[in-house]
């Protein structure tokens, strides 16, 4: 990790306000996104489920996790 310049809040504000970059003075370890922290949910589905989502998974180059949550989000996006 690279270290960050420490500045006054003044500072920070200044550059900010002023449309610099204020990027190099935040920690961007603890960054969260409100309602995007992971969740496990575990589901059952028949082997030939399975083995289908595998099928496409590997056709498309991701994984079945990928797949799965893709397919999900693309079907609630139209709820």
């Amino acid at each position: 990790m690279t270290a960050r310049k420490i500045i006054t809040t003044e500072e920070f504000d200044r550059k900010f306000d002023d449309g610099e970059s204020v990027i190099e003075h935040l920690d961007l370890t603890t960054l969260r996104r409100p309602g995007q922290e992971p969740k496990r949910v575990n589901v059952d589905f028949p082997a030939w489920v399975v083995s289908s989502l595998d099928k496409e998974a590997q056709r498309l180059g991701v994984t079945r996790q990928a797949l799965i949550k893709i397919w999900i989000a693309e079907r609630l996006e139209k709820v």
